[in-house]
């Protein structure tokens, strides 16, 4: 009797070789699509999400080769490029910068990694949920048989969780990126505000140095002012002289 792990490669290995060969029928019947039908299928209903997927976009295998994705590449550009279907220029345009964008993607091993490890996180999931299907029905005493034992739904099952892993992860990016921008605006004008601040405190001081001078001898005036009218209120205060009266 085999072991899980035996088994689990074995259910992995004839994975790999259904999604090779239904890559395969794909790149074959797209080869034939006329100009028009590639753009109708990059900018289908759906699109924004459906070719967040760069292997979607392109229609080739995850194992491609570079070789192959290149070649894969300059047959779908000249396909849809603007130039080659000027009656429809700019819908051509946008599947054109579909294509160049995922095959861009695809150039960088960061991001062909990310890519690989949505597809297989997908595949993971579907494979996980067979499992916990199976098991429930073991439990409840039935025959431990899925509609994902077909090959096909397993195949549509996996593309469909592989979509919505890459939808989920675009919206928290998007997420993401509108908190950072609001970090980044909020930072901005509490910088603004401050600076406003310091130039108010600076005109502030220039002003208050600039008329102190005036306000010093203002308030000498003043007390000088003060002083004299002080001086003047004591000599009313003054009692008057009497006159010694003479005697005969």
């Amino acid at each position: 009797m085999g072991s899980p792990q035996g088994a689990r490669k074995c259910h992995t290995s004839q994975y790999m070789q259904l999604m090779t060969h239904w890559v395969k029928q794909i790149e074959k019947r797209d080869s034939v699509l006329t100009s028009k039908q590639q753009i109708d299928r990059l900018l289908r209903p759906g699109s924004s999400y459906f070719n967040l997927n760069p292997f979607e976009v392109l229609q080739i295998d995850p194992d491609a080769t570079d070789t192959e994705l290149k070649k894969r590449f300059r047959a779908l550009s000249i396909l849809v490029h603007p130039d080659k279907n000027q009656d429809d220029a700019d819908r051509a345009q946008q599947a054109f910068e579909a294509v160049d964008k995922a095959y861009k993607l695809l150039q960088d091993p960061d991001q062909k990694k990310r890519a690989l490890d949505v597809i297989q996180a997908g595949r993971e999931y579907v494979e996980h949920m067979v499992k916990e299907k199976k098991k429930q029905l073991k439990k409840d005493g039935k025959a431990q048989i899925v509609e994902e034992d077909d090959p096909e739904i397993f195949r549509q099952a996996v593309y469909k969780q592989t979509m919505k892993l890459f939808a989920e992860l675009a919206i928290k990016r998007k997420e993401r990126e509108a908190k950072d921008m609001h970090e980044r605006k909020r930072a901005r004008e509490e910088e603004i505000e401050a600076a406003e601040k310091a130039k108010r405190d600076r005109e502030w001081q220039k002003n208050f140095e600039e008329t102190r001078d005036g306000r010093v001898d203002s308030w000498r005036t003043f007390q000088a002012k003060g002083k004299s009218k002080e001086k003047k209120n004591r000599s009313f205060l003054k009692p008057p002289k009497v006159k010694m009266e003479q005697r005969e």
